[in-house]
């Protein structure tokens, strides 16, 4: 196992942000990543586990302990008559899983392209984008749990999936060694389900598209919010959407309906009503590319608060604050963060 000089892990992260751990190594299969967490737990050393580093805030001081870079890559492939079962190492880039499904005609996450970081990670966020979500096409993850030193497989109830949530959220209890979907063979998307997708590809909500075509407009989508990572653009020095789209009660939605005298974009989730949090922020007065001292939401999209190439941690949790206390002040709504927030609070 690769023991690496200590760089700041604003080499390791999307936004570009974070001191430097007190030791950095590498994983770089599942048998030293499993051997790495045990040795850790066992002599008490805190440890970090950094993947695709997409959803990570590390404070401007870094990290007391060591950092592991998860680089275990691999698709395992079972085939029967009209589906697939792929079991994907939890370092392995999600957009390669995903680019690989399409070229093979594997259909159910063509709408999850452009999304940067790890397999590993994707049921921890429960990701989903443009109507299609990683518990949907979720069967099984190997986990190592770091209170036994066991590992053992979770299925779909064990994750306890919910809007970008699971069992692994909020607790570094767990650790995700692989991840397995079921995939259905064919060169068609699953129905589309999101009318921004619907629209750019000239269809109806419902319809079914070819594979490629699906992902390409997901991916000019996402590039056109600064959500698909270009070295060139500030814009996409980000952790993605830095606030979940907040989930409120019938009572608070009509609260909010009355504070700005129309009605909100919302859709049904669960036992309330899901409001946008990049409305919600626009609504607040937050224009795309207010910032300071560095840090900005972004250009493109208002979700997505950004590092300009001079900022710091400190500076994004500072403007992080200002968006979320506004909103809440004049608008009644919590928004939550996304992003894992590591050695600092918001």
């Amino acid at each position: 196992m690769p023991v690496l000089n200590p760089s700041r892990l604003a080499n390791h992260t999307t936004l570009r942000l974070g001191g430097a751990p007190e030791r950095l190594v590498e994983a770089r299969d599942r048998d030293e990543l499993i051997d790495l967490v045990r040795s850790a737990d066992e002599q008490g050393t805190p440890l970090l586990l950094v993947a695709g580093g997409s959803n990570l805030v590390v404070a401007d001081s870094g990290f007391a302990g060591t950092a592991a870079l998860v680089r275990s890559h691999g698709v395992a492939v079972v085939e029967d008559d009209d589906q697939v079962t792929v079991t994907v190492q939890a370092g392995h880039p999600w957009d390669d899983l995903v680019a690989q499904a399409v070229t093979e005609g594997w259909s159910g996450i063509e709408c999850l392209a452009g999304i940067p970081g790890s397999t590993g990670a994707t049921p921890v966020q429960n990701v989903g984008a443009y109507g299609q979500e990683i518990s949907e096409v979720f069967v099984s993850a190997e986990v190592l749990d770091r209170h036994t030193g066991q590992v053992s497989d979770f299925d779909t109830a064990a994750c306890r999936f919910g809007y970008r949530d699971s069992a692994f959220k909020h607790t570094d209890r767990y650790v995700v060694l692989n991840a397995t979907y079921r995939l259905t063979k064919s060169s068609l998307s699953r129905p589309i389900r999101y009318a921004e997708t619907a629209t750019r590809l000239g269809v109806s909500v419902g319809d079914a598209v070819p594979l490629a075509r699906a992902r390409e407009v997901v991916l000019e989508l996402r590039r056109g919010k600064g959500m698909v990572l270009d070295a060139a653009d500030p814009d996409t020095y980000s952790a993605g959407s830095f606030f979940i789209n907040p989930v409120i009660t019938t009572a608070e939605f009509e609260k909010l309906s009355s504070a700005v005298d129309v009605e909100p974009p919302h859709w049904p989730s669960g036992d309330g009503i899901k409001v946008p949090a990049g409305w919600l922020i626009g609504r607040a007065g937050f224009e795309p590319g207010y910032g300071h001292d560095g840090v900005a939401i972004s250009g493109k999209h208002r979700l997505a608060l950004t590092n300009r190439g001079d900022g710091t941690t400190t500076a994004l949790l500072n403007l992080a604050r200002e968006i979320r206390d506004t909103v809440a002040e004049n608008l009644g709504v919590t928004m939550r963060p996304e992003p894992t927030i590591i050695g600092a609070k918001l």
